[in-house]
């Protein structure tokens, strides 16, 4: 039976924020389009009439495609041939007629020539890692891409290969050296070259066969439209079906497996632990250390997983609830096994808000938030703003004088949530301005009245805090309810996506599912006009920052910033007065012997990232390890330099542990990673002098309480 592509709904509604936009119709064929076609197509059309700000899709579109796209497939320039780029070269302008409907051309060409040099590659390595290396002599090889030309012949990316096998062998032989100088081992040094090229062949040897067996046609073109989408805009995404539902996963902070952290050991998948409660933990068969050999679907053939990442292997074992999922495995003790086990709900618990209590001249309370987490797909499930509002409730309870909440690197979610969760902080009012592709703004409003928590707070960011976590600092600083402490600005995502599914737009089955896109539909604004995108959002009290060149303002493809008329809202009724706390701070910092190394160490970072060119002799390489162990001895040593906090868990989190051993050693290190933070530290300085500007000498007990929804 012949497919065709159903014609496409003509208004999708935005129900995230109800925008609206519209689509022409895709005209259905006798013939049907192929499945990359298909997918192609209706990417081209989406892009065209449903991105906020769509480059014309036209041949200059396609150069910026061409370039990204052969970047994205041989970005360390070892494999393609000038001679490659050059036979390519004639098809840099067919990518805009691919996307409204032209053959494949340029992608087939490419996947043709690539599979090609991979191969021949394939048998390169393994000549080259044949002989011995002379760590004697005086050569230099170039690591940074950007520097260097495609070979310019099969004898130049021989020459490439050696060197750069040759670097990867050198460190490994340096590591040997050392060994032996410890050990005593009287190895030679023609042993030690050689379990050198032994130990770098062997990572070579997976790395291929990874590229050779489970690099399929799908990942390649996976990449290909996903250099299509992001040449529009950095957050345009495409997702393959098992990309769509790790991104699901992680937005609500759950995903259905079988409860076992896995790491990868020599090419193999090992078990680390067991999460209790899970099925795995249910079973008993499986322990820490047992090596995953192979994976099953219920009656399929299993899958033999040697040689995996472990993201590979968690793609495999991972599926729906209910559904069974066979595992071969060797036990520590050499015994082989198969253990049968049916997928379950596992909650990731470290995704999920978290509270602690700080003492010292003041009661402090800290939430950490590592995003913005909603389970849109189960109202039971976890939700970011009902999470940070029962933990507000308890640091509450617990009568703390101030609240810092932690948004570094959180790189944002659901809109809804950070919505109602400025709100717990101020009245009703305008949290973030968005504006659609049609130039119309809506203001995003919480609307309840009452405020949960009234006392001094304090956000802390950094260059990783983005999207949602900057509508959070930026409406706590408009609002002058809050000082923003860290980075001196942040990520700079100022734009809202919105998943499409592209099964939705066909009739019958082109092959499986098509995957979706993640679209970029609005743009934010802050409730003062300005857009979050690509400035960001800048701290009040600003921290010296060893992250240096992060952010969206890297990226060529980013939207540009802009601002829009101001909203009408009313700021916070004792507000923050950040000049005294940034005085307070600059003094403090100034006689601050971990940030003056973490100055330093900033500036030594920026001279080693400048090296574009590496030594290949033992002398020269050591020389240059020295240099770099210098510099990472002297940044391991700030924590040394700040005083350890008094940072304890809530009492009745502890109690909710109970005798889990696994949850109380994970909190413990959960602690301990804050014990001795020089910005957590700082931090909860400036809140001390908050807690002191606001004229909180003694904790308020007429607190407005608000609604606070039950923990699930």
């Amino acid at each position: 039976m012949k497919m065709k592509l159903k014609v496409i709904v003509p208004v999708m509604l935005i129900s995230l924020t109800a925008g609206i936009f519209a689509f022409t119709k895709i005209a259905a064929k006798d013939d049907p389009p192929g499945r990359y076609e298909a997918i192609i197509s209706l990417v081209g059309q989406i892009l065209k009439e449903g991105h906020y700000q769509p480059k014309p899709i036209d041949d200059a579109f396609s150069k910026e495609v061409f370039v990204k796209y052969l970047k994205n497939l041989d970005g360390e320039k070892k494999f393609f041939l000038k001679s490659d780029i050059a036979a390519l070269k004639p098809l840099e302008t067919h990518v805009d007629d691919e996307l409204n409907g032209a053959s494949l051309d340029f992608f087939n060409r490419s996947t043709e020539i690539i599979k090609k040099r991979t191969n021949e590659v394939a048998t390169l390595y393994t000549e080259i890692l044949a002989k011995p290396f002379d760590f004697t002599k005086e050569e230099r090889v170039v690591i940074d891409p950007e520097s260097m030309d495609w070979p310019a012949d099969d004898a130049a990316r021989k020459e490439a290969w050696r060197k750069s096998l040759k670097y990867r062998a050198l460190e490994k032989y340096s590591e040997l050296v050392d060994q032996r100088e410890k050990e005593k081992n009287g190895k030679t040094d023609a042993a030690l070259e050689a379990e050198a090229r032994a130990k770098v062949k062997k990572i070579y040897d997976r790395y291929f066969d990874r590229l050779k067996n489970r690099t399929k046609e799908d990942d390649r073109f996976s990449l290909y439209v996903n250099s299509i989408t992001t040449t529009m805009d950095p957050h345009t995404d495409y997702m393959p079906p098992i990309e769509k539902r790790s991104f699901q996963e992680s937005m609500a902070g759950k995903f259905f497996g079988i409860g076992a952290q896995l790491r990868e050991d020599e090419g193999r998948i090992k078990i680390v632990s067991i999460v209790t409660g899970s099925p795995a933990w249910k079973d008993g068969k499986l322990k820490a250390d047992d090596v995953i050999l192979k994976v099953g679907e219920g009656s399929k053939e299993p899958v033999d997983i040697s040689g995996y990442a472990v993201d590979e292997a968690v793609t495999v074992i991972r599926g729906t609830k209910g559904s069974e999922v066979k595992l071969t495995v060797k036990s520590v003790d050499g015994t082989i096994k198969t253990v049968s086990l049916l997928r379950d709900e596992i909650k990731l618990d470290d995704t999920f808000a978290k509270s602690a209590i700080i003492n010292g001249p003041h009661k402090i309370g800290y939430i950490y938030l590592p995003e913005f987490y909603a389970d849109f797909n189960d109202r039971q499930g976890a939700f970011s703003y009902e999470d940070v509002a029962a933990e507000v409730k308890k640091l509450k309870d617990e009568k703390v004088e101030g609240i810092i909440l932690d948004l570094r690197f959180n790189g944002g979610g659901s809109l809804p949530d950070v919505i109602k969760m400025a709100g717990l902080f101020v009245p009703e009012g305008t949290m973030v301005q968005v504006r659609s592709r049609g130039g119309e703004i809506q203001q995003q409003k919480d609307r309840d009245k009452s405020v949960q928590y009234d006392g001094p707070l304090a956000i802390m960011v950094n260059e990783f805090s983005a999207s949602a976590s900057e509508i959070m600092a930026a409406a706590m600083q408009d609002y002058k309810r809050a000082v923003i402490i860290g980075s001196p600005s942040t990520f700079g995502k100022g734009t809202v996506q919105r998943l499409l599914e592209l099964d939705n737009f066909v009739r019958g089955d082109l092959g499986g599912s098509l995957g979706a896109i993640k679209l970029t539909v609005q743009k934010f604004y802050r409730a003062d006009g300005g857009s979050t995108q690509l400035k960001g959002v800048a701290s009040d009290v600003v921290l010296p920052s060893p992250y240096y060149e992060v952010g969206e303002k890297r990226d060529k493809d980013a939207l540009k910033w802009d601002v829009i008329p101001k909203a009408n809202y009313e700021v916070w009724q004792d507000p923050v007065d950040v000049e005294p706390l940034k005085n307070k701070s600059a003094a403090r910092l100034a006689n601050n012997e971990a940030f003056k190394m973490i100055n330093e160490n900033i500036a030594t970072l920026k001279k080693l990232d400048e090296q574009k060119t590496y030594p290949l002799d033992l002398t020269g390489y050591k020389a240059d390890m020295k240099k770099n162990a210098n510099a990472s001895k002297r940044y391991d040593a700030v924590n040394d330099k700040v005083s350890p906090l008094n940072i304890t868990s809530l009492k009745v989190d502890m109690a909710k542990m109970g005798s889990d051993t696994v949850k109380v050693a994970r909190n413990k290190d959960w602690i301990k990673a804050r014990y001795k933070d020089p910005y957590l530290s700082e931090a909860v300085n400036v809140m001390n002098d908050l807690i002191m500007q606001t004229n909180y000498p003694k904790l308020k007990n007429n607190y407005t309480d608000a609604k606070v929804p039950a923990q699930k």
